[in-house]
């Protein structure tokens, strides 16, 4: 499929702000995405791992790590809307008929991380008393159901992701043989590094968490010396094997890249996010006990964090370096309408809504967390104001959303 085709299957009416915002967006987004994405699936391996043994310690971790899942996949659902909506938008050529070729997975997609959710919710109802070793754990197998559905998902959007990059494969997918094959129930592309990259990164990231999870635990002495000791052995464990094994898989990745991309492999965002990795691995030996007693607990996940931002631009930069390189689409030259009251809306909802309400919740989980344990945490007047202004804000927010719509309605 040449470049004019490609060009002649965008939206008609443009993008309502330059290509660039919604890429930079995309890629924040991403990497929020993917990291509770990878939370998940770390927190629910470690469930899988510990929650049949009668370690008091580990059972404990399955009960803290079940919990964590639960509200991780909660998470992972939310912030997986913006980064699909962006992508929708500057490539909608690309991801459409991804989507259409593979249509009958595309809806399965959806059932079955309704499923995995399910049949980990299932399993939270069933093992309230995870944390004493004294009662057998129930259900186990709605554990390994959660887990495989969670890593099929996965491949279902890592397969959507690589067939929108082969537009010259198209047509053989939708017609082999000259003969058309409507159903869309084949998977027809997959890079299993690059699939398995972005799983093994859920050990690195998980180990990370648990350096942050074992600070707050200390802060508000919540457990005891033994406890706090085991969970940082595990956390290191996690960071430096799972941060091996994810370089590996990146390497993997980058050597099958095509002939005339493979320069890319050693592109400045492919060796920044390398480095990322590299020093999120070493931070918590470069820190040792800090991490433990001061809040530099935090920092190993605060570094992962921004070294998955560089991972999410390294796939932004990768995506247009295949497209224009190979495909000569280039995504800048969408036609651009300025939007101005949408793009209003939607940084003051991102800035003012969002921000205030984050530092809220942010706020008030971290002073509960600095309590110590038997005391009660009582927040102060300017933080209950800042939660009093966020819910004045989404009731603003709110009465214009229907103001606007009727007035639009109206004409």
């Amino acid at each position: 499929m040449n470049s004019e085709m490609l060009y002649a299957l965008r939206d008609v009416a443009g993008v309502p702000s330059h290509p660039i915002v919604f890429l930079v967006l995309g890629v924040l987004t991403f990497a929020l995405h993917i990291a509770a994405v990878q939370v998940m699936l770390g927190g629910t391996a470690l469930v899988l791992a510990n929650a049949f043994s009668r370690n008091p310690m580990r059972r404990r971790l399955a009960a803290a790590m079940t919990t964590t899942a639960k509200i991780a996949v909660s998470v992972a659902v939310v912030l997986g809307v913006a980064p699909l909506l962006f992508v929708q938008v500057t490539y909608d050529p690309f991801w459409y008929t991804s989507n259409v070729l593979s249509a009958w997975w595309v809806v399965g997609f959806i059932v079955l991380l309704i499923v995995g959710y399910m049949a980990l919710y299932f399993f939270y109802s069933r093992n309230h008393h995870l944390n004493d070793p004294q009662h057998d754990t129930r259900s186990g197998w709605s554990l390994v159901a959660a887990l495989a559905l969670f890593l099929v998902v996965g491949f279902i959007m890592h397969v959507l992701t690589q067939q929108m990059l082969s537009p010259e494969k198209w047509m053989s997918w939708y017609a082999p043989g000259g003969v058309i094959e409507p159903r869309g129930r084949t998977l027809h592309d997959y890079n299993l590094w690059r699939f398995g990259f972005f799983i093994a990164l859920a050990a690195p990231v998980t180990g990370a968490w648990l350096f942050a999870y074992r600070r707050y635990l200390s802060a508000g002495q919540l457990a005891e010396a033994n406890y706090l000791q085991w969970v940082g052995a595990l956390a290191s464990k996690m960071l430096n094997i799972g941060g091996v094994i994810a370089l590996v898989f990146l390497g993997g990745w980058m050597a099958t890249l095509p002939a005339n991309i493979a320069g890319f492999a050693t592109s400045p965002i492919v060796l920044l996010s390398v480095a990322l990795l590299l020093l999120t691995v070493a931070l918590p030996t470069v820190l040792g006990q800090r991490t433990l007693h001061t809040s530099l607990g935090y920092a190993p996940f605060a570094l992962g964090a921004v070294a998955l931002i560089a991972v999410a631009a390294l796939r932004e930069v990768l995506r247009w370096t295949v497209l224009k390189g190979i495909h000569g689409y280039d995504v800048f030259t969408y036609p651009v309408h300025i939007d101005w009251y949408s793009n209003v809306l939607f940084f003051s909802t991102f800035a003012l809504i969002g921000g205030s309400t984050l530092a809220y919740f942010l706020t008030i989980a971290w002073k509960v967390g600095q309590t110590p344990k038997g005391q009660i945490y009582t927040p102060s007047a300017a933080i209950d104001r800042i939660g009093t202004v966020s819910m004045w804000l989404v009731g603003l927010w709110i009465v214009q959303f229907f103001v606007v719509g009727f007035v639009v309605w109206a004409q």
